[in-house]
């Protein structure tokens, strides 16, 4: 009966692995190896993040403030997609550990403008070197061609992230 259990379980395997990349069309490998290259992420941000006392969501927001400058609680919900109270909480976590700063925003003097603080940053963005230069080795060994797709992907990308963020939330 052993021998009968153990075939059910490698037929059963065999069903669900993944088919050989020649069968599967393109979009459909491109949207697998971009999650495998998501799940990679997360899990270097959020040991990088443990590393230095922080969550997961309080290493994206530094993230998000290094990409986007200086910016307001209510674009940083936007972002992200949490509630204010959610941006308020994890503002002052970062504040507290010292990465961040508030201060008045003199576009709109009801809001806040956030800002990174150097000198913690320069430490942070240590731990991404080994990781940015070998991303840097690896596009080198792409065409000229291949580089500007992928750039027009990301973009297209991003662009759809915007158009998310300008819907309204249900």
């Amino acid at each position: 009966m052993q021998g009968g259990n153990a075939k059910s379980v490698q037929r059963a395997a065999l069903a669900t692995s993944v088919p050989a990349p020649s069968a599967v069309p393109a979009a459909d490998r491109i949207v697998l190896e971009i999650r495998k290259f998501i799940a990679a992420a997360i899990f270097f941000n959020h040991q990088a993040a443990e590393n230095v006392g922080l969550g997961l969501t309080d290493m994206q927001m530094l993230n998000l403030l290094q990409l986007h400058g200086p910016s307001t609680p209510s674009r940083l919900a936007g972002w992200t997609g949490l509630s204010s109270g959610g941006v308020t909480v994890a503002l002052d976590r970062l504040e507290k550990a010292g990465y961040i700063r508030r201060a008045p925003n003199p576009g709109d003097r009801r809001s806040l403008l956030i800002a990174l603080m150097p000198a913690p940053m320069r430490r942070l963005s240590r731990m991404y070197e080994g990781v940015e230069k070998e991303t840097r080795r690896r596009l080198a060994l792409l065409t000229s061609q291949d580089l500007e797709a992928v750039i027009r992907f990301f973009e297209t990308m991003h662009a759809t992230d915007a158009d998310r963020e300008r819907q309204p939330k249900a």
